[in-house]
């Protein structure tokens, strides 16, 4: 399944995409893709449904229909630093021994398609495409034999950062990671039942239709699931949170010279399978 949130921001409602495209309207079976809906119980439940009872929704999503973050209610949103090898080198940072956990706030979360605001005084903002990993079932100390018995399901992400805010500032790396607009997310979240192979996933971003990166989850340092299980030691892990996993070289830090956003550009990004972004940059 294909599960997403469309409408107005702050009043979204939950559906799924057809197999031709269409938004189906959910609202009638559950109250959000949030909760007790990503778990395994909830995720049944709606791939038990007769998809073709729903009502469609009128606006062919992405374009004239919004699309909002693609899960609702999220509780944490965490993230993993220099989890490929060559975005660490052009970074000039050591591959770490084990996962980097830094916090991108709530506040940041937008639809695939809402703009990116660079924040007052920015000086080095940047982009960042990642996959995102979609917590169904709680747990914590989570095996990772059992990991993706947690997931319900992936997502992409844009861990937009502020280069300045993050390294220059004197801090840890949230200062630069969760300003408004920061975490644009969606547009569906993919069940895993959809996702052939998680360790072949295609990624790539372009800003203004230059390709800046292309990747793939094939060259992660620490796959989904360990990343859970590693997470699940120093938290525990509720449904709706979001552990986004990282980002392959090609980021506007590690250009020559350095390229950062400044307003007026459109960065367009995606991963095979799980849909595209298309975020206007705003001064």
């Amino acid at each position: 399944m294909k599960l997403l949130r469309y409408g107005a921001i702050g009043a979204e409602k939950p559906g799924l995409l057809d197999t031709w495209g269409r938004v189906r309207d959910l609202s009638g079976k559950v109250s959000d893709i949030a909760g007790e809906t990503l778990r395994l119980a909830g995720l049944q439940a709606l791939q038990d449904l007769d998809m073709d009872t729903l009502p469609v929704v009128d606006g062919i999503p992405q374009k004239d229909l919004r699309l909002g973050p693609c899960v609702g209610n999220i509780g944490k949103f965490v993230c993993i630093g220099l989890n490929y090898a060559d975005h660490a080198e052009e970074a000039g940072m050591p591959i770490p021994e084990e996962p980097i956990i830094f916090n991108k706030w709530t506040s940041a979360i937008v639809g695939p398609n809402d703009p990116i605001q660079i924040p007052r005084g920015a000086m080095k903002t940047d982009w960042e495409v990642e996959l995102g990993v979609v917590i169904g079932e709680p747990g914590v100390y989570i095996d990772e034999a059992d990991a993706m018995r947690h997931v319900a399901g992936l997502c992409v992400v844009n861990d937009v950062s502020e280069r300045e805010f993050q390294l220059e500032r004197a801090g840890t790396w949230d200062k630069g990671k969760g300003c408004d607009t920061f975490g644009p997310t969606g547009p569906w979240l993919v069940t895993l039942d959809e996702i052939p192979d998680i360790d072949a996933l295609d990624m790539w971003l372009d800003v203004d239709g230059e390709r800046m990166q292309t990747g793939s989850t094939e060259t992660l340092i620490f796959k989904i699931p360990q990343l859970v299980s590693y997470c699940s030691r120093f938290m525990s892990l509720q449904p709706g949170d979001i552990i986004s996993t990282g980002t392959p070289p090609g980021v506007g830090m590690g250009q020559s010279p350095q390229r950062f956003l400044h307003g007026g550009e459109v960065v367009t990004l995606g991963i095979t399978g799980l849909g595209e972004q298309k975020s206007a940059v705003l001064l």
